[in-house]
């Protein structure tokens, strides 16, 4: 008699707990939040329009201009010389370029990419500058750049790394 009271009670013990999960489990709809639009396209070109006003900006020495399109953490890697990683550095190296005699640049965007994310995308390209060299006279280096753009609380894109390099 105690094994069937014992088993009896061990059927309706697990018979309760199925009962119990079946009514306490529901099944949630999927909360994945849905993918955010793709805004590549209008990223890209957005990038692009800008690239475009920096280059002017910087082949005409318009020293502030050239400097608004860095966002405020951004850092400049330029060749032969410590990273620019404040807004005084990034100053003193662009002043620099632009106060030496024979300066000109000229910058060609290649390539655009913006993440699927909608917040980082890189540009890359190729630069010419020109210099007067210790003799007076006009050096050209040809070279090419990556930049690395994030897009900010406001909705546009900032440079956040500027790496650059001489082909030579």
């Amino acid at each position: 008699m105690r094994r069937k009271s014992a088993s009896t009670q061990t059927l309706a013990v697990v018979a309760l707990l199925m009962v119990c999960s079946a009514c306490g489990y529901q099944q949630k709809p999927s909360s994945a939040p849905a993918p955010p639009e793709d805004t590549r396209a209008a990223d890209e070109s957005a990038i692009r329009a800008q690239a475009l006003e920096w280059a002017k900006a910087a082949a005409a020495r318009d020293l502030e201009k050239t400097l608004s399109f860095y966002a405020d953490d951004a850092a400049m890697f330029p060749p032969n010389v410590p990273i620019a990683a404040t807004k005084e550095a990034r100053r003193q190296l662009w002043s620099a370029f632009m106060a030496t005699p024979g300066y000109a640049l000229e910058i060609k965007t290649s390539k655009v990419e913006a993440a699927r994310s909608g917040d980082l995308a890189y540009e890359t390209g190729v630069y010419s500058l020109t210099l007067n060299d210790k003799k007076g006279k006009p050096a050209t280096t040809n070279g090419k750049y990556v930049v690395v753009w994030k897009k900010q609380a406001d909705s546009g894109w900032k440079a956040v790394a500027d790496i650059f390099n001489a082909d030579q």
